[in-house]
């Protein structure tokens, strides 16, 4: 998906029959719910773009965490709620395109009980390795890798996270025989790093730009489409030999189906304002997520796409969460 602000104007579309009368407005305030625990970028980017949302809606929107399963109870929240406008999801990589593919029970159908709003931001990743292996490239680790099938182990922040099917897309793409170690966030992953209990990871680079820079681990490839700032001297994964492994973590804006369309462009417009806000934007950079908007119809179908590709990682890897 291009990385583009949409102004608002450019969002108009015809106003649903139960609002003929001019764009939605809503009354009263509008929960936020992020599917995952305060302090992480999907919460951190959801506030920025909710203190937002909330002057130009004229209404508070209030972020409120249900963490838990995934991210599948903050999703199933509001995939039953009113679709009335007044509750919004911050979707994510692995909520919306490979819990699917992954959970033998879910809660609810994302196509099904969910409408999208807009894209809201982007959060590059790398590949780190801790610094008892004696690597200073890519091409060394899966040389070294290759000649250790099944002896090394690489971390994430949980079975399905965006950490999780990034790395395994990498290690297949890459021919190399690794064992996943989940984690509950990628902070207790990124530790055991550091004191070379596993010997690699991907994890956002806003997360990782800390120790990469102190020089506790070794960055060898960022995974995003091109270098990231915080780590220029950081080879992309495509300059690196593997243009297939290039992944991104991402969130969006979605809300319970059936909401109007009227409401649904109106929170579409709200976001787009809200990202292409230069406060905002540097706000969200300085954390690490870049904001993106989009129209309802390009997120549709950039999560169909995303869905089919992390699909795909999810059953060549076996990924099963009971």
């Amino acid at each position: 998906m291009n990385r583009r602000t949409l102004l608002a104007a450019g969002l108009a579309v015809p106003i649903a029959r139960a609002h003929a009368q001019g764009t939605w407005t809503p009354n009263r305030p509008i929960r936020f719910i992020v599917p995952f625990v305060a302090g992480g970028s999907t919460d951190v980017g959801a506030r920025f773009i909710a203190d937002h949302m909330s002057s130009t809606l004229g209404q508070p929107v209030i972020v409120e965490n249900r963490g838990g399963s995934g991210g599948n109870i903050g999703g199933d929240i509001v995939a039953k709620a009113p679709p009335d406008g007044y509750t919004l999801l911050m979707g994510v990589t692995g909520l919306l395109s490979t819990n699917r593919h992954i959970y033998r029970q879910m809660p609810f159908d994302p196509d099904r009980d969910l409408a999208p709003v807009s894209m809201a931001y982007t959060a590059d990743m790398a590949i780190v390795v801790t610094n008892k292996l004696n690597v200073t490239t890519l091409a060394e680790f899966v040389t070294l890798a290759k000649a250790n099938p099944g002896k090394f182990s690489f971390g994430s922040s949980g079975h399905g996270a965006s950490t999780h099917t990034a790395a395994e897309l990498f290690r297949q793409q890459a021919g190399i025989d690794m064992v996943h170690v989940p984690y509950r966030g990628s902070g207790a992953a990124m530790n055991d790093l550091i004191a070379g209990n596993i010997e690699m990871m991907l994890v956002q680079i806003a997360g990782a730009a800390g120790s990469i820079r102190a020089n506790q681990v070794r960055a060898l490839a960022a995974t995003g489409p091109r270098r990231h700032p915080l780590i220029p001297d950081v080879p992309t994964i495509a300059e690196a030999g593997y243009p297939q492994a290039e992944a991104t973590s991402w969130g969006c804006v979605m809300v319970p189906a059936g909401t109007p369309t009227a409401v649904v462009q109106r929170l579409s417009q709200a976001v787009a304002a809200a990202v292409a806000d230069p406060t905002v934007a540097s706000r969200m950079s300085g954390a690490g997520v870049d904001g993106v908007a989009s129209t309802p119809e390009e997120l549709a179908s950039f999560l169909r796409s995303e869905s089919a590709k992390w699909g795909a990682v999810a059953r060549q890897a076996g990924i099963r969460v009971e």
